[in-house]
């Protein structure tokens, strides 16, 4: 690159320097900085309003960098989904398009029961050492939804091996970095401590440190390597916020720190092992929630709306999974998210508030059970994911339809 002012112009990916000034193009939008510093040869740019609300404003300016070079989740792939709630969504979706989500169909393994409720990196490395390596904690510390007591039965034990010992992904959801622990061992619990357990003399709080959720990360990582070398394993950090803090200050600043531990966790992580292990991924299914849409979340200010969630899911499957949705599809389901997204500033949003919540609702109930497939099922699945991508091509099909007719009613 060149600041002689001379009229050199270098040319990357996102902009080009002119004269010593930066000009970015963002969609039809033009952006232009000051060229003062060096900033390399391939330098993204933040993106503007226009440059987000672009049909390829979500691939280019979040997933870009990130997804790998072709799909590789087919029929014949085991896939193992759980941590935080993006592992639930993300497995209820898969197993609905007819894909073998094994934590789906099982009914016994913890990280079956509460897919989405093991949600600190402590309790997830729990999982796989107790499954794989024979270690349990000390103490009582794994409870489910509604703080009943999950022991550790060498029954469980020995399914969730299996799950693990067939699988060839794994999607892991890292969801808070604030733990509740047992002091006199360190031992960390799945969740809060259940009320009429609780003894202060022992249950401590406290939030996770960068260097521990590293550590975590790295022997979880390890020991998948170990036992299952050529899976694929997909980071995600969960979108949805702490619906309280124990720290003595505001929920949103506590919440902050504790996605922010999580995601520099993950990214040091990924810098230091993906050149050597092309299968270590992060899906960047927080950014695609928080940065994507200025009203992403319902009134609870936690859970993603509808069409935002089928956006992260969309996504997932382009990048990840052998179906034939292409980047047009994905570019479509976007740019209608995002005409959703801006509606709802509008005064009169509440019945298309309904309407978004009808459809989340009709979803819920189409994947709130699990799928059971079997072999003998191939026929019946490929079946279903015709179906979809018919209907997927006549919706498109549709939308096509009537920006035409709306063109053509336009006066000249």
């Amino acid at each position: 690159m060149s600041d002689s002012g001379t009229g050199d112009t270098t040319t990357a990916d996102q902009g080009k320097v002119v004269d010593g000034r930066v000009e970015v193009r963002l969609g039809d939008t033009k952006l232009g900085l000051n060229y003062t510093f060096y900033r390399g040869e391939g330098a993204r740019f933040l993106p503007m309003r226009a440059g987000m609300a672009a049909p390829e404003g979500l691939a280019l300016q979040v997933l870009e960098g990130w997804m790998p070079a072709e799909p590789f989740i087919d029929q014949d792939t085991t896939i193992v989904a759980f941590g935080s709630c993006f592992a639930g969504h993300i497995g209820r979706y898969l197993s609905n398009l007819g894909f073998d989500v094994a934590t789906r169909k099982d009914d016994k393994a913890y990280v079956s029961k509460l897919g989405d409720g093991i949600v600190n990196v402590f309790a997830i490395r729990q999982q796989f050492e107790w499954a794989w390596e024979g270690l349990s904690p000390s103490v009582e510390l794994w409870h489910g939804y509604k703080a009943e007591e999950f022991g550790y039965d060498e029954e469980v034990r020995v399914r969730t091996r299996e799950l693990f010992d067939a699988a060839d992904v794994f999607i892991i959801t890292l969801g808070l970095s604030e733990i509740w622990y047992d002091e006199p061992t360190g031992e960390v619990f799945w969740r809060a401590v259940p009320y009429e357990k609780f003894d202060p003399a022992r249950h401590k709080f406290r939030v996770a440190s960068s260097a521990e959720t590293l550590d975590n990360l790295r022997r979880i990582h390890d020991l998948i390597r170990k036992h299952r070398p050529e899976a694929a394993i997909v980071f995600t950090v969960s979108p949805i916020p702490l619906s309280a803090t124990f720290r003595p200050v505001s929920c949103v600043t506590a919440n902050a720190a504790s996605k922010a531990l999580l995601r520099a966790a993950i990214d040091e992580l990924y810098r230091e092992r993906h050149p050597a292990d092309p299968k270590l991924f992060y899906y960047p299914a927080y950014e695609v929630v928080t940065q994507c849409f200025d009203r992403p979340f319902g009134d609870d200010f936690r859970h993603p709306l509808f069409h935002v969630l089928d956006v992260n899911m969309k996504a997932f499957e382009r990048y990840f999974c052998r179906t034939g949705l292409t980047d047009d599809d994905l570019a479509a389901v976007f740019g209608e998210a995002k005409r959703l997204d801006r509606a709802l500033g509008l005064e009169d949003s509440g019945p298309l508030r309904h309407y978004i919540d009808a459809m989340l609702a009709d979803w819920a109930a189409r994947t709130k059970d699990p799928a059971k497939f079997d072999v003998e099922d191939r026929q019946a699945r490929l079946a279903r994911k015709a179906e979809l991508r018919r209907e997927r091509e006549l919706q498109r099909a549709s939308r096509i339809a009537g920006r035409q007719g709306a063109s053509e009613r336009e006066p000249s």
